[in-house]
């Protein structure tokens, strides 16, 4: 039985632990909606190549998404010392530096910050070693972070699911709504018919030597520009590409937030050229519709 293909979402989350000898360690791996893919990784830099490997593993794996990647290592046994993370310091103090600033603005006067309160906060400290060669223990921690990677994966994909099926669902609403607009359009047909007609009349009693050739073309144009076939069609086109889309499996989320802006202009034309309560009402609510599906598109990868 062949699975049904689904899209990925850009949000999610996985941990783990592992050990290797006097080593143990702890992942976290986390991501939220990005436009591109935007790594940044926290790993010990004193184990050499670490970083690099890890880095291309996740740009292998991942298309979009801010992702972050947090590892801590820790030694059981002398072979490992303390030493301060410069980079995670620094940003410490620069947040301390901000909430200084914020509440000398408002007039509050804070207790200074005493060194064990800063090197307290997470990751401040990391664990060095002196060990001469640190590829077994990249090795071990590559090995390791496969799985972290799978649950990784695995939660972006469930939720993935999740927004498949509200995609649908705001497809099908955008397809019903472009039929009803369809039907609207027809029945409006007669009306304006109508009104063009005693549009004409009304210029011919009123315009002394007026060619009727001319005034005739003249409202042909203007009935024209109130024809909204053209809009329902690429909107149908459009629903027909986006399914297309979610049914190939692959990350969409670029090609389905320009799909978006595209039933976004063809909604916004309609409404322009409706001139009938009717389809009005049909386009606006097929702009709440294609914002709805948008806000969803926001999150595929």
């Amino acid at each position: 039985m062949t699975m049904a293909r689904t899209v990925n979402s850009m949000t999610g989350f996985a941990a783990g632990q592992g050990a290797d000898g006097p080593w143990s360690w702890s992942w976290e791996l986390r991501s939220v909606n990005g436009k591109g893919l935007d790594l940044r990784l926290r790993v010990p830099d004193w184990i050499a190549g670490l970083e690099t490997a890890l880095r291309t593993r996740l740009s292998g794996a991942l298309v979009r998404g801010n992702v972050s990647l947090t590892l801590r290592v820790q030694s059981g046994d002398a072979g490992g010392r303390l030493r301060i993370n410069s980079a995670q310091l620094d940003d410490v103090l620069q947040a301390l530096a901000e909430v200084e600033a914020r509440a000398m603005e408002r007039g509050l006067s804070l207790a200074p910050a005493r060194p064990g309160d800063v090197l307290a906060v997470r990751g401040v400290l990391d664990v060095a070693s002196d060990m001469a060669d640190t590829e077994p223990l990249k090795a071990a921690l590559c090995a390791d972070f496969e799985t972290v990677l799978t649950d990784f994966i695995a939660m972006r994909a469930s939720e993935g699911a999740a927004l498949h099926a509200l995609l649908e669902a705001h497809l099908a609403d955008i397809a019903r709504l472009t039929d009803a607009a369809h039907a609207a359009a027809i029945a409006r047909a007669p009306e304006m018919a109508a009104a063009l007609t005693a549009s004409l009349g009304r210029v011919m009693d009123g315009a002394n030597g007026a060619d009727p050739a001319r005034v005739a073309q003249e409202l042909a144009l203007i009935a024209v520009k109130a024809d909204v076939t053209e809009e329902i069609g690429r909107l149908h086109a459009h629903v027909a590409a986006a399914r297309e889309l979610l049914a190939s499996g692959a990350p969409v989320g670029r090609k389905l937030d320009f799909l978006s802006q595209e039933f976004n202009r063809e909604a916004n034309t309609m409404c322009a050229k409706a001139q009938n309560t009717d389809l009005t009402a049909i386009g606006l609510e097929l702009k709440v519709a294609v914002d709805q599906m948008r806000e969803q598109v926001q999150n595929v990868e």
